[in-house]
């Protein structure tokens, strides 16, 4: 196994984090361009919202098959294989004819790019030496986080100064050199032993989890939590890039800075929901959120960007204890299960993203709270029917 502080160590959490920022980036540099495509393709915010839903969506169908393709070809092969291929895509994005094309290249984009999360936590378990694992996963997620904020980031001010076709190229060019990384510094896979993909028995596996009392509650729980939050960001760019805030481009992507706020409120809210319980952080982190929507409906700019904090903090502190959970309440088949709850997180993505635009453009900003608090409050609810257990099941 890859002990720590060796040279394959250290050239496998390079490839791990690259993977982990491309990926990330390819995936939601779209979201503050969704005003620039309304202007150059003439359609509303719930068909720009499309750009982002249109990729979500095959991926969490995806995931739920592609580990299963890995258990058959590889771990590395998948890996790498998805990273350069949706940089690909993006790059042909930048050069896409019309927005129907541009669509068409973000799904095929959700069906690809799928082979890498669903991965990288299986090769992490199966190659990295114990002692390594933590920091090896630390760094991929830490990896993600800097990617979707950075490609949210670059995308916007390149829009800004060049054009989106000019963004989408970038990010493009982004991942390729990400994927490069990737390939030559990820050892291939030593400890892993192909086997025939059953489908039938994955299929059995993930029905298994359906009829269990309390995860469908968790994988709902995904759904609206991650509705919500990507409903705030599709659009809180349209409400500050008009009157009276007619903030830029650039100045909108700064938003996602608030992201940093969520990274940091992860592992601290998972620590506390061990000592406090889940119950209590969870339902606490969804009232934080809920603050933030309330907030986000005041004039001042200062009020806005704090709401947005808040949602954040709030949204990736619910999510940690909520996918913990998850684990914590399947006694087999962990992988299975919390690719359920990615599945449902990402299908919360495409769906309440694309209503959410609807919703804006009927009723403004304010509908857009209503919608958020009409998902944040069943999210608050569903804690409180759950079983609390004392004692984590036995490792399967």
């Amino acid at each position: 196994m890859i002990e720590r502080g060796t040279p394959a160590f250290w050239r496998t959490n390079l490839g791990l984090f690259a993977a982990g920022l491309a990926t990330f980036a390819l995936l939601y540099c779209v979201q503050p361009l969704m005003p620039v495509f309304g202007a150059a393709f003439h359609i509303g915010p719930a068909q720009s919202a499309l750009t982002l839903s249109a990729t979500t969506m095959p991926l969490a169908f995806a995931m739920l098959i592609a580990s299963g393709i890995s258990e058959a070809v590889g771990r590395k092969p998948v890996m790498v294989a998805s990273l350069l291929a949706s940089s690909v895509l993006a790059l042909l994005c930048g050069l896409a004819p019309g927005f129907g094309a541009l669509l068409l290249l973000r799904g095929l984009m959700g069906l690809t790019i799928s082979g890498l999360p669903a991965v990288a936590m299986a090769y992490v378990a199966e190659e990295m030496h114990p002692k390594a694992a933590g920091l090896a996963m630390g760094l991929y997620i830490g990896g993600s986080a800097i990617g979707g904020l950075s490609g949210r980031l670059l995308a916007g001010a390149l829009a800004d100064f060049a054009s989106w076709r000019v963004a989408l190229a970038a990010i493009g060019v982004e991942g390729l050199a990400c994927g490069l990384l990737l390939a030559r510094g990820l050892p291939a896979s030593v400890h892993f032993s192909p086997r025939a993909l059953r489908a039938r028995a994955l299929l059995g596996t993930y029905l298994a989890h359906l009829r269990r009392p309390v995860l469908p509650w968790l994988f709902a729980e995904g759904f609206l939590l991650m509705g919500g939050f990507v409903t705030l960001y599709n659009f809180i760019g349209y409400r500050l890039m008009a009157p009276p805030y007619r903030l830029s481009q650039t100045s909108v992507g700064l938003i996602f800075c608030a992201y940093l706020a969520g990274v940091v409120s992860s592992p601290a809210m998972g620590n506390l929901a061990m000592r406090a319980g889940r119950r209590i952080v969870l339902v606490s982190n969804i009232g934080l959120m809920l603050t933030g929507v309330a907030l986000t409906l005041a004039a001042p700019l200062a009020a806005i960007i704090m709401g947005v904090v808040l949602v954040t903090v709030g949204f990736f502190g619910a999510h940690s204890v909520a996918s913990n959970w998850v684990g914590f309440r399947a006694p087999e088949a962990r992988a299975q299960a919390s690719a359920l709850y990615l599945f449902a997180y990402y299908a919360g993505s495409s769906v309440v993203g694309y209503i959410g635009g609807l919703v804006f453009q009927a009723y403004g900003w304010a509908g857009i709270c209503a919608l958020l608090a009409g998902l944040l409050l069943p999210a608050a609810a569903i804690p409180w029917r759950l079983p609390v257990p004392v004692r984590a099941p036995a490792p399967s």
